[in-house]
């Protein structure tokens, strides 16, 4: 059983959790009803012939970092096709289910989507393996923020380097440009990102100072047609027509976004000095904001934001592909405060609000409420 709790990053553990808490699960049985769907749209419809082939599927998991310092300075990426719950229950609007998504896997762990959180520090080169041997389809990876190889690049059109199924090939990426950057297949990448392919990679500065807290959060936008037609569904999709419907935190939409081990909330102690890094993987820019707390911008795309530029903000917009890192003091009254894109119709799951691209920070002076409780009730936690 996985002992992380809340967003990755940091670790508080599940004893840490439950302490604070009180044992959750027995405050769920007094728990408030979840919300009904309410008409909310679903990612999958009822009833399709590639449902059946779906359970042959793994499903995915949240994403986990690999610090790839303490693997010799190497890690291998595979591909697989899986099932994203992006949340499972009726809460919310929900069942939201991508039926098909190509996952990345790091060594022997579990696929995800996001995909694995490469982390290595600044000079300590790095090997990445694409393991396409069980693949189906050609993939690459690129990196951003990588000074690398021309041959290293990962874009099969102009390096040459296409990594076919049944095959795989090595990239050396050096880790010269500290900060958090992105990488993707850029294979059809029109495609291969929407389905799934892409994670963070993160280079810690040497002499890096830790945060109290340090999360990650991964937005993206999603159209569940291409998913639905590449499972097999009878829908029509194109990216010249793309129309998202599912808006992801770290691959899940409100409330599992409010799930402690397999959503992203920001468990916070009051005082706690907060690093946050966010990166966009998807196609439209997204306005991040944090409730009731200002916070200042240091980095953008692996560029240190110098100490003059900086100002307090409690709205940043992240476009595609962009990475922001902010910094933020845990001083508001203890409780739960939402983060969310401020295009409120992507903090829906269909017709439904709130719902989508939420999280929140969570002070663990909170976490014995009677409104915790039911927002795990709605997430799905059971304790």
């Amino acid at each position: 059983m996985n002992d992380r709790i809340g967003a990755p990053g940091s670790d508080v553990s599940r004893r840490e959790f439950l302490a604070a808490t009180g044992g959750v699960g027995s405050a769920l049985l007094a728990g408030c009803q979840a919300p009904s769907n309410g008409g909310g749209a679903k990612a999958v419809t009822d009833s399709t012939p590639a449902q059946t082939s779906e359970e042959s599927l793994p499903r995915t998991s949240p994403p986990e970092v690999v610090d790839v310092d303490e693997q010799g300075g190497s890690v291998t990426l595979s591909t697989q096709p899986a099932v994203h719950a992006a949340h499972p229950l009726d809460s919310m609007g929900g069942p939201v289910e991508l039926p098909r998504v190509w996952a990345f896997q790091a060594d022997d762990g579990d696929p995800s989507v996001p995909g694995p959180i490469i982390r290595t520090t600044e000079g300590e080169d790095i090997e990445v393996t694409l393991d396409n041997t069980d693949g189906h389809l050609p993939h690459t990876i690129h990196f951003h923020g990588s000074q690398k190889a021309w041959k290293d690049d990962g874009v099969p059109t102009t390096t040459g380097v296409t990594v076919a199924p049944g095959e795989t090939h090595t990239y050396e990426i050096p880790a010269n440009v500290p900060g958090t950057h992105f990488y993707h297949c850029h294979f059809q990448t029109q495609r291969h990102i929407d389905m799934g392919m892409y994670g963070v990679f993160r280079v810690d500065p040497a002499g890096y100072e830790p945060a109290d807290r340090e999360y990650f959060m991964t937005v993206k936008d999603w159209d569940s047609r291409l998913n639905r037609m590449m499972a097999g569904e009878d829908v029509s999709y194109s990216p010249r027509n793309r129309n998202p419907d599912v808006f992801t935190v770290n691959g899940k939409v409100a409330p599992r976004t409010f799930h402690p081990e397999d959503g992203s909330p920001m468990i916070v102690d009051h005082g706690d000095t907060v690093r946050l890094h966010w990166v966009n993987a998807g196609y439209m820019s997204h306005p991040l904001h944090i409730h009731n707390h200002r916070f200042t911008r240091t980095e953008k795309d692996g560029g240190t934001i110098p100490e003059a530029a900086r100002h307090e903000m409690d709205v940043c917009n992240v476009a595609p592909a962009e990475r922001h890192t902010v910094e933020f003091t845990a001083d508001a009254d203890p409780g739960i405060y939402p983060m969310h894109c401020h295009k409120v119709d992507h903090v829906m799951n269909g017709s439904v609000y709130p719902g989508g691209m939420l999280s929140a920070i969570v002070y663990r002076d909170a976490m014995d409420t009677d409104i915790f409780a039911d927002l795990m009730e709605y997430a799905g936690y059971e304790g």
